[in-house]
């Protein structure tokens, strides 16, 4: 019978670039089996190498997934739609357990809170409530930008933020805390003084430090909310799993070019991250949205939808987004929702947990600890980019490998290279000689030694990798080269 199998936009381009595909199919498994034998290239993203689904995809029929109905039996009627959701990340009772009794507004307050205050939901006692609640942003670039410029024009009394980067130009078309004047600036230095102008009753509190292990504990510890604004695995995770373990609400949010997902994971009062992603994908699988690309607006609206949240959980009213997860399709400006469920095999929020403190949230990944966006040499497998101009200037051609997409080519090249963007390698080996010296490049040195890694595992041996990449070469040998 004929169904519809939804494609995300960080999976469109295994598909034909297209957002659904029909296919015929009794069951989830049946139409699955099609759809990777109308799109070969879609199998590794869904299967591992046993054939079993993998654990960073979630399959929903309708808006239920699978795993809570027949797993990959779930029989299909015809016209069902199935969604493929993979990671890219009734009303309670305040969370904000602060005595507001004593508290009085100034009369500054009473007018600036004034359209809040007469809404018989919020109230006096809710705008006391915002006041003196504590919500923790991880992170101040995209989400963090619109989650914590509402948080603060709220009235929420105190806003801590984590990050540890500098404001650079490609953040400014869509971190709307900053601006040309901040480029070189510390982010939470910069973040401070908007937030400040915004609403000079709040107070920040500063964290400029990774996220560790060793720290994560002590630093969400005296929050009431933690708004998870991360761009990488490693951190998700560790932000659920301390929430996890702190009983503390993680208010979700995740972009990734055009799409968008939000959900609040609360263990004890629905699942938790980990309850819909028990397992990262694999290092390079999920691009970054620097390597992937994001419509600047798109933060906006998800960083919105986090602020909602928090403010809810804050007065206590409403539903949040417990146990749901939204979808968001700019492209299509459609919004779909998916029940979620705690699993209690979930190895840290589940009935008999297995996860009791915090772990190597980089090795549960798998990823390199070398850092971006230039990396270190790796065993003599890396070239510097004076030594590669050093050869062309000698009138030496080594075969050097752009793993980049062609939109980036547009953006900024390096001379004598050829393009084979980096998920085209394993159907174009036979145009990568084995018995002569390959170079590999990209934007900053990280995707060309994935590359560089699977072609050793085909066999290839001389093989080096571009340090830094395009990056490395507008800083070092021609600066007329953009950076992006």
């Amino acid at each position: 019978m004929p169904v519809t199998i939804l494609i995300p936009t960080a999976l469109q381009r295994y598909a034909g670039d297209r957002d659904r595909v029909e296919v015929e199919g009794a069951t989830v498994e049946q139409a699955l089996a099609q759809l990777t034998a109308l799109a070969p290239d879609l199998r590794r993203h869904l299967f591992d190498d046993q054939g079993r689904l993998r654990q960073f995809v979630a399959i929903y029929v309708g808006d239920r997934d699978m795993r809570h109905l027949q797993g990959l039996e779930t029989a299909l009627q015809e016209g069902s739609e199935v969604t493929i959701v993979p990671s890219i990340a009734g009303g309670l009772d305040s969370v904000v357990h602060a005595d507001t009794a004593n508290q009085t507004l100034s009369k500054d307050e009473l007018l600036r809170y004034s359209r809040h205050l007469i809404m018989p939901e919020v109230g006096m006692e809710g705008q006391k409530r915002l006041r003196a609640a504590r919500v923790l942003c991880i992170g101040a670039g995209g989400l963090g930008s619109p989650l914590t410029m509402y948080l603060a024009a709220a009235g929420v009394g105190t806003l801590g933020i984590v990050d540890f980067d500098v404001v650079d130009y490609s953040n400014l078309q869509r971190q709307i805390l900053h601006g040309t004047q901040d480029v070189g600036k510390p982010k939470l230095a910069s973040a401070e003084e908007t937030l400040k102008s915004i609403n000079p009753f709040v107070r920040i509190e500063r964290f400029e430090t990774h996220l560790t292990s060793e720290n994560a504990l002590d630093i969400l510890r005296d929050f009431d909310i933690v708004a998870d604004g991360t761009d990488n695995f490693p951190t998700r995770y560790l932000v659920n799993d301390a929430c996890v373990l702190l009983g503390k609400p993680n208010v979700y949010g995740s972009i990734f070019r055009f799409e968008g997902q939000a959900s609040v994971f609360w263990a004890g009062h629905g699942p938790c991250y980990r309850c819909l992603y028990p397992e990262p994908p694999p290092p390079g699988l999920v691009p970054s949205c620097a390597e992937g690309g994001v419509l600047g607006i798109l933060p906006g609206i998800i960083g919105v939808i986090q602020a909602t949240e928090a403010v809810k959980l804050i007065l206590g009213i409403g539903e949040p987004l417990l146990g749901r997860l939204v979808l968001f399709n700019a492209l299509r400006m459609q919004w779909r929702e998916m029940k979620l469920q705690a699993d209690p095999e979930c190895p840290i929020c589940g009935t008999n947990p297995t996860i009791k403190e915090l772990m190597d949230y980089e090795a549960f990944c798998g990823v390199s600890r070398q850092p971006e966006p230039i990396m270190q040499h790796a065993d003599g497998l890396e070239i510097t980019v004076t030594e590669l101009k050093a050869r062309f200037d000698r009138g030496e051609r080594p075969l050097v490998i752009d793993v980049r997409e062609p939109y980036e080519r547009e953006i900024a090249s390096i001379p004598h290279t050829v393009l084979i963007p980096m998920n085209e390698v394993p159907n174009r080996l036979s145009e990568i000689p084995r018995d002569r010296e390959v170079i590999l490049h990209c934007r900053s040195g990280k995707r060309s030694m994935t590359v560089l890694e699977y072609l050793q595992s085909q066999g290839y041996t001389q093989l080096r990798n571009l340090a830094g990449g395009v990056l490395a070469w507008s800083e070092e040998v021609d600066p007329s080269v953009p950076q992006y």
